[in-house]
């Protein structure tokens, strides 16, 4: 039976709210193929008043009319909501909660045969520059379904199809990425005020050369080794800063923050 959505998503938080932004303002999908359930009416509201999908507190009604089930709660969550919707026919479902996995997500939803998709999205999704690894191996074998999923999550940044072994590592990198970052920027703006610029002199200086470094990186031929070596000259001023974060182990610690990230992702899903 032909589903009266295409796309139903029960949770209207921070990133639901992104990703419905991204699908319907970029004209991908018409509001009225979509369907939002929240128990916060004033969330729905502001969705509804924004955008124009159509809003309800019923996740059951999501569930029963929508052909795909995106699922943007919070992993605590998923039990109780899954719980209301068991005896309901899921065909195909999108999961953006962080450490379940597909199998869990399955057992718990546990009627039919259920195909699921899993992303891990990042803040810069709320800006259209975000960076999602996005495990669709369940859809396989149909390339409509597949395109589907990459063009909804295109729409908030690059998206990089992977198996769902490396989703724990995504989130180590991207998922929680942008905070690194924002520290790295904070970092600069800091040390700036200290060696005599205003905190907006600095900002400024920091962020454009975050934004400019990493379009180097992206658009250059060189590695990155060559990149930093190429800023580099023998006896000038950045080899000795280089030097000093070398000496204290800057990318030993940057790892070291990574596997922690990780480590909390795979806890996070047994």
């Amino acid at each position: 039976m032909k589903k009266r959505y295409k796309l139903g998503v029960i949770g209207c938080g921070f990133m639901a709210n992104a990703i419905l932004k991204g699908v319907v303002l970029s004209d991908f999908m018409s509001a009225r193929k979509i369907i939002v359930s929240d128990p916060d009416e004033s969330k729905l509201d502001d969705v509804n008043s924004e955008l124009g999908v159509e809003v309800t507190t019923d996740n059951r009604k999501v569930a029963e009319e929508c052909e795909f089930l995106l699922f943007a709660v919070k992993p605590q969550s998923f039990d109780e909501v899954a719980k209301g919707i068991s005896d309901i026919r899921v065909e195909k479902v999108i999961s953006i909660m962080a450490g379940l996995k597909r199998g869990y997500i399955k057992n718990a939803l546990g009627v039919g045969l259920i195909k699921v998709a899993r992303c891990m999205p990042n803040l810069p999704c709320s800006i259209g520059s975000g960076a999602m690894g996005v495990d669709m191996s369940d859809f396989n074998k149909n390339p409509d379904d597949t395109q589907f999923i990459t063009m909804l999550f295109s729409c908030l940044g690059r998206v990089l199809s992977l198996s769902e072994d490396k989703l724990d590592a995504v989130t180590g990198i991207s998922g929680s990425g942008p905070a690194y970052v924002f520290m790295f920027i904070d970092s600069l703006i800091d040390a700036g005020v200290k060696n005599g610029l205003t905190a907006d002199e600095a900002m400024t200086l920091a962020v454009q050369t975050v934004i400019g470094s990493a379009e180097m990186v992206q658009n250059s031929e060189k590695s990155t080794s060559e990149l930093i070596m190429s800023v580099c000259s023998k006896g000038g001023t950045t080899i000795e800063a280089v030097k000093t974060l070398e000496e204290n182990n800057f990318r030993g610690i940057v790892g070291e923050a990574v596997d922690a990230c990780v480590k909390r992702s795979q806890e996070l899903s047994k």
